[in-house]
């Protein structure tokens, strides 16, 4: 058996070369276009009997729905996608006439790429209690949402403020809150 030199290797021929750059650079393209692994999905998750992550694909055949809307700066945009209520729905989350009793300190966690947070109650989401919309967007007039905005995010119409809109939406976890008798006295 041979004991390998330092600075015996074979020179690669130029060919050789010029295909390993050409695929180096195909890399380096794709990975500035796509999103990073996760990006297109959106988890929901937490007190659920169903936990789940749905990909851009598994919301497709869910109902869809647009919004016309005044954007943060005061511009008319279309926003369209699915009821957020539905992802809840698919996860099992207690809706509707399950709905009540103590399932009702059950809250919606919306968690951004940035971890950048806001909470719901679940009730929010119920078209039992209310008849606001939660949207999750994946476009805006018609077209998919920017890198800034998406893939995901969550439109809340009749807030009057934008500060529930949460861009790149990646997550939505349901939590109890804990009951008053749990806490402590001060």
């Amino acid at each position: 058996m041979k004991t390998p030199v330092l600075g015996s290797r074979k020179l690669k021929s130029p060919d050789r070369l010029i295909r390993r750059a050409r695929i180096a650079a195909v890399f380096v393209v794709l990975s500035l276009m796509l999103p990073a692994t996760g990006w297109s999905q959106v988890r929901v998750d937490g007190d659920v009997p169903k936990a789940r992550v749905f990909a851009a694909a598994d919301l497709a055949p869910l109902p869809q729905r647009k919004v016309e809307v005044r954007d943060d700066k005061g511009g008319k945009a279309t926003y369209e996608g699915v009821d957020a209520v539905e992802l809840l729905r698919h996860t099992g989350a207690p809706l509707g006439e399950d709905l009540r009793g103590a399932k009702m300190r059950l809250y919606v966690s919306v968690e951004a790429r940035d971890r950048y947070q806001v909470v719901f109650a679940l009730a929010d989401f119920d078209p039992g209690f209310t008849d606001n919309v939660i949207l999750l967007a994946d476009k805006r007039d018609g077209k998919p949402l920017s890198a800034q905005e998406g893939p995901f995010r969550l439109i809340v119409p009749a807030d009057k403020r934008h500060a529930r809109w949460v861009k790149q939406v990646i997550g939505l976890t349901v939590r109890t809150a804990p009951a008053a008798s749990a806490r402590g006295t001060k």
